[in-house]
């Protein structure tokens, strides 16, 4: 079990270094955002065309970024939405053996599940180089890729959620690493 836990360690530390790096992406989006909002009034005051639908576009890749990439940091840190009407009634080890079904028969198929139906249009759109259907737009292709290695990332830290639920049932572990609070 000291592997596991040392492997569900490592998986932690990448997932909470890739979560620090991407909530900078808000800051980004945020200053992007700005940009093209301030340039778009400026230009229309002196009759010029300062923004592009690159801009635009930028924006939702960088949330899509965020969105996609921040979901393994959520799950590591239990901060997935879930329904707390009964969860926080039970006791520590039911609410890990809940996490721990819940992973192994929920979240890991049905990341593979979303894998093996996101390659073909990920695959397809990388054989088309796909883009930007308006003018000045970014290419397709390298934001469907994302799709895939989010769901890759969700499947290792589903993982490692399992490792440290498993380490908390047989007392390995106490609670708090097992609800993920990790930093």
């Amino acid at each position: 079990m000291q592997r596991a836990l040392k492997l569900a360690s490592w998986i932690d530390s990448f997932t909470g270094k890739l979560g620090v790096g991407v909530s900078w992406l808000t800051v980004l989006m945020i200053l992007i955002g700005a940009y093209n909002s301030i340039v778009r009034y400026t230009g229309r005051f002196f009759g010029w065309n300062l923004s592009s639908n690159m801009y635009l576009e930028l924006q939702w890749y960088l949330f899509s970024l965020i969105f996609l990439l921040g979901a393994a940091h959520a799950l590591r840190q239990n901060s997935h939405v879930r329904v707390d009407v009964l969860y926080d009634r039970f006791s520590a080890k039911v609410r890990a053996w809940i996490d721990l079904v819940g992973s192994i028969i929920f979240l890991i198929p049905f990341s593979a599940l979303t894998l093996w139906f996101s390659w073909p249009a990920v695959a397809d759109s990388w054989s088309r180089l796909e883009g930007s259907p308006d003018p000045g737009g970014l290419p397709r292709y390298p934001i469907k890729s994302v799709i895939l290695i989010a769901f890759v990332l969700l499947i290792v830290q589903a993982v490692s959620e399992v490792i440290h639920q498993i380490a908390f049932l047989r007392g390995e572990e106490d609670r708090k690493e097992a609800e993920g609070i990790r930093l």
